[in-house]
């Protein structure tokens, strides 16, 4: 392109202004749901984003719901069996998957359950099966953390007063432990569960591009990789917001499901 193209293209889109002045016009225009085109789709950004997000956070509630279905059993578990084989293995689990890259583990799934045992699609998102792979991956990064908290909770509520009432009273073992225990337990679970899951917003990055999935994941790789910076603004502030949302609610839950931490 020609110097008269390229000084063309900076006045377009205002490139040729400062760097201040660029900020608050982009901050006046998000207000208004304005985001601006992308420099490579050639279309706007809030279209973009809109016909992708949908993937996104699909890929996301699996994720979150596989992850809570494995790791509150496994840390409900491991707390009742604390400091037997059952209790160690739990822990290896978590370790294990804490040290795991997620998108090793993609891999590897691809490798088991698509080229070996032709199970599962590899890429696309055309129906529910190709969501399962990146769901796993996803959803197996976020278990760790989810299942030990879950412990945690649990050793600490079975060792208090109220339990050891409920246990002298002769109430079954499973009323007490799921009843009694666990709603108290999984409190802090549930803040950590908001949170989890706007880690996963931002880890579909790598697993959208893995599989192929054509969500907001996939749409910000390919604009870092092509320098379409309107396209990664607008996708690092929508995460943001909804990190924020997540904990404002989980906060929210929290308070309606423990009364002492209600605020007045």
């Amino acid at each position: 392109a020609s110097s008269e193209q390229i000084e063309q293209i900076r006045v377009q889109y205002g490139l040729n202004k400062p760097l201040v002045t660029q900020y608050f016009e982009w901050l006046a225009d998000v207000v208004r749901l304005d985001f601006g085109d992308s420099f490579f789709f050639q279309e706007s950004v809030y279209n973009l984003i809109a016909s992708r997000l949908s993937i996104t956070l699909g890929l996301g509630a699996m994720a979150l719901s596989i992850a809570l279905l494995i790791a509150i059993p496994l840390g409900v578990l491991a707390a009742v069996k604390r400091d037997t084989w059952v209790d160690r293995l739990a822990l290896s689990i978590a370790v294990l998957g804490q040290a795991m890259p997620s998108f090793w583990f993609a891999l590897m799934l691809i490798v088991v359950f698509s080229v070996t045992l032709k199970w599962l699609p590899v890429s696309g998102n055309s129906t529910w099966a190709h969501f399962v792979m990146p769901a796993i991956a996803l959803g197996y990064y976020a278990t760790p953390a989810i299942m030990r908290l879950t412990r945690a909770g649990m050793l600490d509520v079975l060792n208090s007063d109220y339990i050891r009432t409920a246990r002298a009273k002769g109430l079954r073992p499973a009323t007490v432990l799921f009843k009694h225990a666990l709603r108290n337990a999984l409190i802090p679970v549930v803040a950590l569960a908001a949170v989890e899951f706007g880690f996963m917003l931002g880890g579909s990055v790598v697993i959208e591009t893995v599989f192929s999935l054509q969500g907001i994941g996939q749409l910000a790789w390919d604009a870092i990789a092509r320098d379409d910076f309107p396209v990664v603004q607008a996708v690092v502030l929508l995460i943001a917001v909804i990190y924020i949302v997540l904990t404002l609610l989980a906060d929210v839950l929290n308070a309606l499901l423990d009364p002492r931490i209600r605020v007045k």
